[in-house]
């Protein structure tokens, strides 16, 4: 592997740790938004569910960037899911609800991901 603005090989073992934490990102992001019940604690505060979903889709987006996922396929990727997990958490798990403001914090965190991806990539030596 190369690092895509230097050309110099990268370390194997950044390469390996941004795909062990893309790989948490995308298990914890599917827990969050597919478990039967609401995942995480009720702790009070109103909408912090959207907190949690624009940085369960940003922690994706971003992870999967430092990790080299190619951007068209994670980011649309990320954009269907964040549709589809609504719809499904609606029609399908009769304990939650399915909420168009949670898909879109879950697009903003595809953007926020995305930006600071995108951001980083060029500082990285």
């Amino acid at each position: 592997m190369t690092s895509t603005q230097t050309g110099r090989p990268a370390s194997r073992i950044a390469v390996w740790a941004w795909w062990i934490a893309f790989g948490a990102a995308v298990a914890l992001q599917l827990y969050g938004v597919y478990a039967p019940r609401e995942a995480g604690p009720n702790v009070g505060i109103p909408q912090i569910d959207k907190v949690a979903h624009c940085f369960l889709f940003a922690a994706v987006a971003f992870t999967g960037l430092r990790a080299g996922v190619p951007a068209r396929w994670l980011l649309g990727a990320l954009v269907a899911n964040a549709i589809v997990s609504e719809l499904v958490q609606h029609y399908l798990l009769p304990q939650r609800d399915g909420d168009p403001f949670d898909a879109l914090a879950d697009l903003a965190g595809v953007a926020l991901g995305a930006w600071l991806g995108a951001r980083t990539a060029r500082r990285t030596p």
